[in-house]
């Protein structure tokens, strides 16, 4: 059965979703939009293309949820006139009358609502940047292709909330499907997080994090 989700007003003027059945929000409640920015797009995404020098990325996220992240990710790649190949998978899709109140002021609507009504389980060509793959599943049984993301959007709910979704057997997964230098960047700081991290080979930063957070992680396969 589906939980009775709600919608909440963060502080920077966006929304997120409550689900109180975990008691667990799909974003920060200081600044849904302002979280995303810092942790995918700024510390993620922005990073590993400046620091490669690459004019193209495949992104791989965890938990597609609201569908911020890969807005903002459209948005940044037509603004820097980036290639992005954007995979994303999800166990439970929003019901329609949920995403229809989702109200992000700083992206475009209209990119949002193409995005949501995009198909499950292909590639869509969105423009002559994005292309986007929502893949309806569990990661668990999600066949895993060797070096095939330079980004990963790890943003499955809290540790304490969904541990099954943060043991080692999911983070060597995900070392696996990175290229070289790639990037994995997450909200969670946890110090067992990031000693799992550091024991699979990555190398481990635990940066400043958005408003009402310390710390995030931003891990590279060195």
């Amino acid at each position: 059965m589906t939980p009775q989700l709600s919608i909440l007003l963060t502080g920077d003027g966006s929304t997120t979703i409550l689900n109180p059945e975990l008691d667990e929000t799909y974003h920060s409640v200081h600044g849904a939009t302002t979280e995303a920015e810092h942790v995918y797009i700024n510390a993620g995404l922005a990073y590993f293309l400046e620091t490669t020098a690459a004019h193209e990325a495949n992104i791989f996220e965890v938990g597609f949820g609201t569908g911020l992240n890969a807005c903002l990710s459209h948005q940044y790649a037509l603004a820097h006139q980036v290639n992005i190949r954007y995979a994303s998978i999800e166990s439970f899709p929003l019901p329609v009358e949920i995403v229809e109140q989702l109200q992000f002021p700083a992206l475009d609507k209209a990119r949002l609502n193409k995005i949501h009504l995009a198909a499950w389980n292909s590639w869509v060509s969105l423009d002559g940047f994005f292309s986007l793959n929502k893949m309806h599943g569990k990661i668990q049984e999600l066949p895993m292709k060797e070096n095939s993301a330079d980004v990963i959007y790890f943003d499955a709910f809290a540790p304490s909330k969904q541990p099954d979704m943060w043991i080692p057997e999911i983070l060597e997964k995900m070392y696996y499907i990175l290229s070289e230098k790639g990037v994995l960047v997450t909200y969670c700081a946890r110090g067992q997080f990031q000693r799992d991290l550091r024991s699979l080979g990555f190398l481990v930063e635990a940066l400043p994090g958005p408003p009402g957070k310390r710390q995030m992680v931003r891990a590279i396969k060195a």
